[in-house]
């Protein structure tokens, strides 16, 4: 392979992810078009690769996660790809619940740095592709892969038929890339469905859910199944960690989507009971990080990853169902081109004051320019200059709960 003009750059492993982190964010065409050729000149190492695909605006990692827990519990080699990650680089790639090491991280990424593909790769091309080789070489029997932006442009797209598509909740986000409409949206999402695929949907808005149905029409998909109450009841009487109402559906698909890749592959545990248990053992195991993730009781502290008005719809109506009549002293930092008024107004109803924080990120809202919005709500808020300032800003009259961009959230779990 011909190799690019960065190899004799790229020596260690603190090299070849400070190359990777500032790549650029996006690339100079589709990211299925750039990942589809990175591929092809790598040999197609995704060729029989069985796979899930997961899609959607909130609740894909927790679904993905809980996904890949239950088919590991069934006795499955099981690889996980997700993003963006909170604290350590590695988060991304992880099979069985390990995460790559340091080593092969700097050995693949030095081969994809090292490799002249002929087109610009961003952040998420290099760490998808490094992901399919890891899996390749790790023999995985079935990979759990969550889209980045959207689906039917996503890089991920370029890998092929999965076994099942997931769609989490549609809501409003990246709207610039996604379009401006639930039917936009949904329709970018359903990009990933193929012919012969099964499809489980959470429940969507009519607008999203037609689009949804119509597009497995189109794709001739193998089935098409949307989550419902029943479903979503069922899992009130599983064992789980992971706490908050918005995960009850999460869990719910994931269980949905692992019966249906259970139906189309071989694997260990094949009696109804052996499954039965695989499920609620991968139920109650299942963890992930950042989502409504309490880091310490007295001074109570919680963080989640809520960044855009959905995420933080429903973090206010699990906090009303786990505390009801409680009110909580907030404190957050965001993106600029989120949706941080609609974000603000969802929590008023909750909130006895802010604390306003500006994310590590060129994207950040200044912490002064969402301080003063929420003063003109008619809300006290006031400012902290840094992260590290937040372990001396904790008060005990009532809970404290950190929200926003998942950057901001990870910088807060490497102080605790």
């Amino acid at each position: 392979m011909e190799t690019s003009k960065h190899q004799c750059d790229i020596k260690t492993y603190k090299d070849v992810v400070n190359k990777i982190e500032n790549s650029r964010r996006f690339g100079n065409d589709y990211g299925v078009t750039i990942t589809k050729k990175v591929l092809e000149k790598l040999s197609n190492p995704q060729k029989n690769l069985k796979f899930i695909h997961i899609a959607g605006t909130n609740g894909k990692g927790s679904t993905a996660s809980v996904v890949s827990n239950i088919l590991m519990e069934s006795g499955l080699k099981v690889g996980l790809f997700t993003s963006p990650h909170l604290i350590e680089f590695e988060e991304r790639i992880r099979i069985n619940g390990k995460y790559i090491s340091k080593e092969d991280v700097a050995r693949l990424g030095k081969l994809l740095i090292d490799t002249d593909f002929q087109v610009g790769l961003t952040m998420f091309d290099y760490c998808l592709v490094m992901a399919i080789l890891y899996f390749k070489e790790q023999q995985v029997d079935v990979a759990v892969i969550e889209t980045g932006l959207g689906g039917t442009y996503d890089s991920t797209n370029a890998i092929g038929t999965p076994l099942v598509c997931g769609i989490t909740k549609i809501g409003y986000d990246h709207m610039q890339i996604l379009g401006n409409t639930l039917a936009e949206i949904a329709s970018s999402k359903a990009g990933i469905f193929k012919e012969d695929t099964s499809v489980v949907s959470q429940m969507q808005e009519s607008e999203a859910l037609e689009v949804l149905k119509t597009a497995a029409k189109e794709k001739k998909v193998k089935e098409f199944d949307i989550v419902n109450n029943v479903d979503i009841e069922e899992i009130k009487n599983y064992k789980r960690t992971m706490i908050g109402e918005y995960q009850l559906e999460n869990i719910a698909t994931a269980k949905k989507i692992c019966q249906k890749v259970f139906e189309r592959i071989d694997f260990p545990a094949k009696d109804n009971i052996k499954i039965d248990n695989a499920i609620k053992r991968g139920i109650a195991n299942a963890t992930w990080e950042g989502r409504m993730e309490i880091l310490q009781k007295e001074p109570f502290f919680m963080i989640d990853g809520a960044h855009n008005s959905n995420g933080v719809e429903a973090l206010c109506d699990s906090l009303r169902n786990l505390y009801p009549g409680e009110k909580f002293h907030f404190i957050m930092g965001v993106l600029a081109d989120k949706d941080y008024e609609g974000m603000v107004k969802l929590l008023a109803p909750l909130a006895i004051d802010f604390k306003t924080i500006t994310p590590d990120s060129s994207r950040a809202l200044q912490n002064e320019n969402l301080k003063n919005y929420i003063n003109e709500l008619g809300i006290n808020a006031c400012t902290l200059n840094e992260i590290r300032d937040i372990k001396n800003n904790l008060l005990d009259d009532a809970k404290n709960i950190a929200l926003g961009s998942l950057y901001f959230i990870g910088d807060i779990k490497k102080l605790w």
